[in-house]
């Protein structure tokens, strides 16, 4: 098996982005791992943080938690997303997350397909509950965390 059949992205080897909410870290992307079906993340949110209400026209995003527990508004309608549970949210829908427990909730999302372009794949829709640029999909991992190009 070659780095072309298989890429291993490991989360510590991703900068983690804040600007949505908690805390969101592309492990498996355009810029990780040169994928062109869609893209993988990691969601991390402590008790009360959120991530802020977006939507995506291309993309379907599949959401599936690990751990904890998430409040999921999708079009302004509320439900409890447990751990081993998944969810998913169609292309177009307008979607925001919550953690309103007192615990960590961890969650993994595929969206996919991709858009045409990465600045046409995420339109937010409420004020960013953290700070900086959106989360990058076409980022490499960072070369201080150890992680290897992609063959």
């Amino acid at each position: 098996m070659n780095a072309l059949e298989a890429v291993k992205v490991g989360a510590r080897e991703v900068e983690p982005n804040h600007r949505l909410g908690g805390s969101i870290r592309m492990l498996l992307s355009p810029g990780t791992a040169r994928t062109t079906a869609g893209l993988m993340a990691l969601l991390e949110l402590q008790p009360g943080e959120r991530v802020s209400e977006h939507y995506h026209p291309y993309t379907d995003e599949h959401v599936y938690v690990s751990d904890g527990r998430l409040v999921l508004a999708v079009n302004g309608v509320e439900q409890v997303v447990d751990a081993r549970e998944a969810v998913l949210i169609r292309r177009g829908a307008r979607h925001g997350y919550e953690n309103r427990s007192d615990r960590p909730a961890t969650a993994v999302l595929f969206l996919g397909p991709l858009a045409p372009s990465p600045d046409m794949g995420h339109v937010e829709t409420a004020e960013p509950a953290g700070d900086g640029p959106p989360p990058a999909v076409d980022t490499p991992p960072s070369a201080a965390a150890g992680a290897r190009e992609p063959a």
